[in-house]
């Protein structure tokens, strides 16, 4: 490569804006990334896969996880523990995952917002479920992970207290 060739390359990478993030990650769009990640905690749910789903969360005692039954999950090496407990009794996972919505919040955050519906067998008993789910991404180096998750069932328990102004009547 000549001399005007390279410096025009030189020119092109640090005056473009934006040029020298998309040639050092290969891509124009960061909520592709957020995507991905998402897309490989599903697969690790449907497959029963602990290692697999929790290369997906930060790896922190900041870890957050309001869970479907009201209950909160603080820190990664308890969310392991529970997943790894509960993933040695379950089998024949399905998931569906409709209205999928990926917003970055920033080069290095994002949110993911969707509905689910999960069939299992825990067990040995089939169990049905089913809501809403947003979780909250960082980026970690170079890898998007969990550092939030939030869940919440699509029929809540109905002795829970609800207030007026959240009835439907």
């Amino acid at each position: 490569m000549n001399k005007i060739a390279i410096l025009l390359t030189l020119t092109i990478f640090f005056a473009v804006p934006g040029f020298a993030q998309k040639a050092a990650t290969g891509t124009s769009d960061p909520s592709k990334g957020v995507r991905a990640a998402f897309d490989r905690l599903v697969d690790g749910i449907k497959q029963v896969d602990a290692e697999k789903v929790m290369s997906t969360y930060e790896k922190s005692d900041r870890l957050l996880i309001f869970n479907n039954n009201g209950t909160a999950t603080i820190g990664w090496e308890t969310v392991k523990s529970n997943v790894e407990s509960s993933y040695a009794k379950v089998a024949n996972v399905t998931l569906e995952i409709t209205g999928l919505r990926v917003e970055m919040l920033g080069k290095t955050a994002a949110y993911v917002s969707c509905k689910w519906k999960q069939t299992q067998e825990y067990d040995g008993k089939v169990e049905n479920s089913a809501g809403r789910m947003t979780l909250i991404y960082k980026l970690v180096g170079k890898d998007w992970k969990i550092t939030h998750r939030h869940t919440s069932p699509d029929r809540p328990d109905a002795a829970r207290p609800v207030f007026p102004s959240e009835r439907i009547d």
